[in-house]
C-alpha cells in the first residue's frame, strides 16, 4: 500500500549487481533494465527464509524463481533467466542477507586435515565470466549458433535427471534378466533423450546455405538426433567449453596446518546460498 507510513522502513537495497550476460538472452518482459546495468539486490524476507527451507520449492525450482523475484525485483521473470546469470544471482542475494563472507569446509590433499575457510562472495562475482556465445559454428554448410540455457531449461534437465537416477538404482533390484535388459534400454533411450534435448535448449538457431535460421526446437532436435557424429561432438564440445567460462572457479587455499598451498573446487548447491 503507497499511503503504508512504515513504508519508508521496508528492506533496502544491501548491494548492486551487474549481471554477467549484461542483459544478454532475455526475452522480451523478462528483465527491466537500469541505466548503469546495476540491479538493486534487496536482502531476503522472512517469507523467502521459509521458501527456502520448503522441500518440494526446492526440489521443482519455484524456490528459487520466488526468491529472485523478490530479492532483484528487475528481473520479471527468473524462469527466463540464462544460466551465466543464475548463481551470480543468488550468491548476490546471500550476500545482501547474510554478509559477504560464505565459510566452507575443505580437506588439506597433504596432510589431510579438515578446515574452514572464509570465501569473498563479492570477490566470487567480480571473477565471474560468459563465453563468447557471439561467434558461430560452422560445420560444412551450416552455421550454429549457441547460447545459454534458460532456468526453465535447466530445471527440467535436472529433474529429468533425478528421474534417470531413480530408474538406474531400480534396475538392480529387477531379478527377471528379459524385464532387467528392457528397462536397462528404456533407460538408455532417455538418457540420449535427455542429452540432446540438453543440447536442443543450447541452440539458438542453425543457418542453412540459403540464409534461413531455423529457430524451431523440434527441427533442431530431430537434426541432432540425425546429423553426422562429427558434427555432434563439434556441439557438444563447444556447449561445454563455454559452459566452463561461467563456472566458479577453485578458490586458492594455504592449508593452516602445513601451510600447503592447493585449489578447492567451489561447487554451491541452492541450499548453500540460503543456510
Amino acid at each position: 500500500m503507497l499511503n503504508n507510513p512504515l513504508r519508508q522502513f521496508f528492506r533496502r537495497p544491501a548491494l548492486y549487481l551487474s549481471l554477467p550476460s549484461k542483459g544478454k538472452f532475455y526475452p522480451e518482459g523478462a528483465i527491466e533494465m537500469t541505466e548503469n546495468g546495476e540491479f538493486p539486490v534487496y536482502p531476503m524476507t522472512a517469507i523467502d527464509e521459509i521458501t527456502s527451507k520448503t522441500p518440494d520449492a526446492l526440489f521443482n525450482g519455484q524456490a528459487v524463481v520466488s526468491i529472485i523475484k523478490s530479492c532483484i525485483p528487475g528481473i520479471k521473470d527468473p524462469w527466463q533467466m540464462p544460466s551465466v546469470d543464475i548463481d551470480a544471482s543468488l550468491i548476490a542475494i546471500r550476500a545482501a542477507t547474510n554478509g559477504t563472507d560464505l565459510e566452507v569446509e575443505s580437506k588439506c590433499p597433504k596432510c589431510e586435515e579438515e578446515s574452514k575457510y572464509g570465501v569473498n562472495l563479492i570477490g566470487l562475482l567480480g571473477k565471474m565470466s560468459v563465453g563468447n556465445y557471439d561467434n558461430m559454428l560452422n560445420s560444412g554448410e551450416l552455421k550454429i549458433k549457441l547460447k545459454p540455457m534458460n532456468y526453465t531449461d535447466i530445471n527440467q534437465g535436472n529433474l529429468a535427471q533425478f528421474e534417470m537416477q531413480r530408474d538406474i538404482s531400480s534396475i538392480e533390484s529387477i531379478v527377471d534378466q528379459d524385464e532387467r535388459n528392457e528397462k536397462s534400454r528404456t533407460t538408455m533411450l532417455k538418457i540420449s533423450k535427455m542429452n540432446i534435448d540438453m543440447m536442443m535448449n543450447s541452440i539458438e538457431f542453425i543457418m542453412i546455405p540459403t540464409g534461413e535460421q531455423v529457430i524451431d526446437k523440434a527441427f533442431i532436435g530431430e537434426f541432432l538426433e540425425n546429423c553426422d557424429r562429427n558434427v555432434h561432438d563439434l556441439i557438444r564440445k563447444s556447449i561445454t567449453s563455454l559452459r566452463e567460462n561461467t563456472i566458479i572457479k577453485p578458490q586458492q587455499i594455504k592449508c593452516i596446518h602445513c601451510t600447503y598451498d592447493y585449489d578447492q573446487p567451489l561447487i554451491l548447491n541452492v541450499t548453500d546460498f540460503f543456510a
